[in-house]
């Protein structure tokens, strides 16, 4: 059968993939459109196993959110110049659409979940054929609640859930966005866990000038204690200064709108992977033989 232009052009569209990449689909497959769409799977499947070990620490974080109903995905790139291109980008919000969606619950679950015609692990190896670099669908959270629930996103590479009963969106997103700026690593003073309280209190303690320590014990609890709140209200989302009124802790603006923040969950691309600094200038040198 003829491999004609508009046949061509056609699985282009369908795939996404490049022209010489669908002429040779096309031919390998006696210009079945279906299995030339089959064919270019399997291949995209294959170079991104052979992708696959190169370090992701660069990417997106995607949102999608309906209501009470709100998901963050984490897609990872090799480097910033992909992770702004606009087929990464594409995918990043397609993957997020895909996921509130769909009920998966983690990276793997998603893997499966259509996409587009496909499944999203499907047009993950697509899109590697495409930029060509491995690309990682690396983490998934989400709320499901018939409370308020706001995402936010900033500069597409820290994301924030935060599910708040009382008050109002406007409220919720100012708490987001200062999660997002803030990072505390606990909501409450309650949730902190009695461990590092007890660390810190030692730590204090240690800290302590000799003549301060002779102090009765009834005095030296209130100093610790004084102390070791300070700490908490650093650490806590309830105790931080509010950013959009630094006037004011989280806690008591959330109070004068009667709301309360049941929990957040926040994202950064790339935390946790250690990335790999490279030279490009010596490795030009290198093979060219000036190094």
């Amino acid at each position: 059968m003829e491999i004609t232009a508009s046949l061509v052009k056609e699985l282009r569209e369908r795939s996404g993939a490049g022209m010489m990449e669908c002429k040779k689909a096309l031919t390998e497959n006696a210009g079945d459109i279906d299995a030339a769409m089959e064919f270019l799977r399997k291949t995209g499947l294959a170079k991104a196993d052979k992708k696959a070990d190169r370090v992701t620490a660069e990417g997106r974080i995607g949102m999608a959110s309906n209501g009470g109903k709100a998901v963050l995905v984490e897609i990872n790139s090799e480097t910033d110049f992909v992770a702004k291109d606009d087929n990464f980008l594409a995918f990043v919000n397609g993957v997020a659409e895909a996921a509130l969606a769909s009920d998966a619950g983690d990276a793997d679950a998603l893997k499966s979940v259509a996409m587009n015609g496909a499944t999203v692990e499907e047009a993950r190896a697509a899109l590697i054929s495409k930029v060509g670099e491995n690309v990682q669908v690396r983490r998934l959270t989400r709320v499901d609640s018939s409370n308020t629930v706001a995402a936010y996103i900033h500069g597409g590479r820290i994301g924030v859930l935060v599910e708040m009963t009382g008050g109002d969106m406007e409220l919720a997103r100012g708490v987001a966005m200062h999660v997002a700026a803030m990072n505390p690593p606990y909501n409450k003073a309650s949730d902190v866990p009695a461990e590092f309280v007890a660390k810190e209190k030692e730590i204090e303690m240690a800290k302590m000038p000799e003549k301060d320590k002779n102090k009765p014990a009834e005095i030296l609890e209130k100093i610790m204690a004084g102390k070791v709140s300070k700490i908490v209200n650093e650490v806590t989302l309830y105790g931080q200064p509010f950013v959009l009124n630094t006037d004011v802790t989280v806690e008591a603006a959330l109070k004068a709108a009667g709301a309360d923040v049941v929990g957040f969950q926040r994202l950064v691309v790339g935390e946790g992977i250690e990335k790999v600094v490279e030279d490009y200038a010596a490795e030009v040198m290198k093979q060219a033989g000036l190094a």
